[in-house]
């Protein structure tokens, strides 16, 4: 068994064998696909170019859903993490939001292109989903503290993340190689043809990505349930709702006077809101540069991943070893330097150095701009992992111990409240200026206001 230091006391808490934190770490493999596949790489392209009546529509239509599911976290978050503070159960929440995600997700099959009248059910489809994977999440974290010793959190929040990300590679990996074929050769990335009699004509491979995502969640946060042990009960639920609703207005009104937790949560809103931005635009700015396809696209996504995993497992090292806040900090001017070399980066040019330009008919990736974006792609996935682990676990160094979920949920709210400003902002500096890179250059000023709420912050 681990055990870890008590209080002035000398007593000594006992956490749960390695088992159990096995479990935890297994939602993350669980949770993942859903980021990869259907909001990412599969579904969502899938989704504008086919079933909505033109790409840009499409892009709206998602646009609108996915606001509308962040804003149902956004405001419900804290309220539903004050809740289970006050109850002392995390698996009933997670359970019936996991059940949301399955739902929703599978759902999600009845897709078909070209008809626009299953739009609608559709995109609360997705919005369900959403919904159920976010507050699974919230609760998720919210069990961290009992698994570890504070010195060990870094690690695993670091673990847990980059043991996501594998599970999101694998699960592309798996659709691309073996389910979705291109409608017009047959076949799938690797030349096969797709498992199950799915029918590339009717996109049955990308639409399949749903009901995978729902039989995969259901498969790997089994183990959570059965071997990680749960905080005991603490009251009736009509007793929890009054007593959470009371305990979050009491958070509410005392954050202003705990500077470095309001001023974190400032922060993350902030270099988060950035990051998000970062991922999403930085396919759509690669296609435009260089005129990448799909294939080149999904390679792309798969090279960020991996170097995901690598970053949020080495970050979780580094994290207990010298403080979530430097890990954080070495991130976020990672990250800027990324960006501000790829904004130098064009198809014939690097640091405005001239180089030879990709050829058409060449393999993947074989211009020098093209490999430099790949390197700079890397960075930023490396950094991108171990900074949304660190903020997770410095969160749980901030704030008190006994409304985690909570305080949990506050910090899904300020990860998700201002969401939209970046993609707002990069789609109408690129409009005014007609520059891909001007857009790009916003994300810029995000990091660094970022970085200087958060030089503020004291870590304990």
């Amino acid at each position: 068994m681990q055990t870890g230091a008590g209080d002035a006391k000398a007593t000594t808490k006992v956490y749960p064998g390695r088992a159990a934190v096995i479990s935890w770490i297994f939602f993350d493999w669980a949770a993942q696909p859903y980021f990869t596949l259907i909001t990412t790489f599969v579904f969502a392209p899938y989704f504008a170019s086919f079933v909505a009546p033109d790409a840009a529509s499409g892009q709206a239509l998602w646009g609108f859903a996915t606001a509308a599911a962040g804003l149902a976290i956004a405001l419900l978050s804290p309220v539903l993490g004050a809740i289970a503070d006050a109850s002392g159960r995390r698996k009933p929440w997670i359970a019936g939001f996991g059940a949301l995600l399955v739902i929703g997700a599978s759902a999600m099959w009845i897709g078909k292109p070209g008809n626009p009248d299953i739009i609608p059910a559709l995109l609360l489809a997705y919005a369900i989903a959403s919904v159920g994977v976010e507050f699974a999440t919230v609760f998720n974290n919210a069990m961290m503290p009992t698994l570890v010793p504070p010195d060990r959190i870094g690690r695993l929040s670091g673990t847990g993340w980059a043991t996501g990300y594998v599970g999101g590679i694998l699960s592309l990996v798996l659709v691309l190689g073996f389910l979705a074929a291109n409608a017009e050769t047959g076949k799938t990335l690797f030349g096969f043809t797709p498992l199950f009699g799915l029918d590339p004509a009717m996109h049955e491979g990308d639409r399949i990505t749903g009901p995978l995502t729902g039989l995969w969640f259901i498969i790997f946060v089994t183990p959570m349930f059965l071997f990680t042990p749960d905080y005991p009960a603490k009251r009736p639920m009509r007793a929890a709702l009054r007593e959470g609703l009371r305990e979050l207005r009491e958070s509410l009104s005392s954050l202003p006077k705990q500077k470095s937790l309001a001023r974190f949560l400032l922060a993350n809103m902030i270099y988060t809101d950035g990051l998000v931005s970062l991922f999403a635009f930085g396919g759509i700015y690669a296609a435009g540069t260089f005129g990448w396809d799909t294939i080149r696209i999904g390679t792309f996504g798969i090279i960020l991943a991996v170097a995901g995993t690598f970053g949020g497992w080495i970050g979780g090292k580094l994290d207990d070893a010298f403080g979530p806040k430097r890990v954080i900090t070495a991130s976020l001017l990672i990250l800027l330097f990324a960006i501000v070399v790829i904004l130098t980066v064009n198809k014939d040019s690097i640091l405005f150095i001239p180089v030879a330009p990709p050829v058409p008919g060449d393999a993947l990736f074989a211009g020098a701009a093209e490999r430099a974006y790949i390197v700079l792609g890397c960075l930023i996935g490396a950094t991108g992992a171990p900074l949304q682990a660190a903020s997770r676990s410095l969160l749980i160094r901030l704030a008190p111990k006994d409304r985690i979920a909570q305080y949990f949920g506050l910090f899904a709210l300020t990860g998700k409240v201002t969401s939209f400003i970046g993609p707002l902002l990069i789609g109408a500096i690129t409009a005014a200026t007609a520059s891909r890179k001007a857009g790009m250059a916003v994300l810029v000023a995000f990091f660094v206001v970022g970085l200087a709420l958060l030089a503020k912050v004291r870590e304990q």
